[in-house]
Order: C-alpha cells, then structure tokens, then sequence
C-alpha cells in the first residue's frame, strides 16, 4: 500500500499537511489551499521505504 505525504514549505520549515492512501487528494492539493505556503512536496512511502519524492506545483 502506497502513503502519500505532503510536506508544506514556508520558506523557514517544512510541516506535514496530508498523510494518507488517497492518491487522487493528496496530488490535488495546491499550495493557495494552506496559509502561509510557498509550495507543496510529496513524499511516496510503499512497504515502509520512501519511494520516491518530488515538489507538487
């Protein structure tokens, strides 16, 4: 099973905004959908390993 994680920058830290096995949500997201959000990163957890990780938008 795949976990998405999307990680909010701010320009000072990143903090997690979505955690979840929906994909079609979490690649829906977009950056004017958080407060203070300079952009939007996923990471793709299958079997307990990071699979790959790139910025949304």
């Amino acid at each position: 099973m795949k976990i998405y994680v999307i990680l909010s920058f701010d320009g000072e830290g990143m903090e997690n905004v979505y955690v979840g096995t929906d994909e079609e949500k979490a690649l829906s997201l977009k950056p004017t959908d958080f407060e203070n959000c300079g952009a939007l990163f996923v990471e793709i957890w299958e079997d307990g390993e990071k699979t790959d990780d790139y910025r949304l938008e």
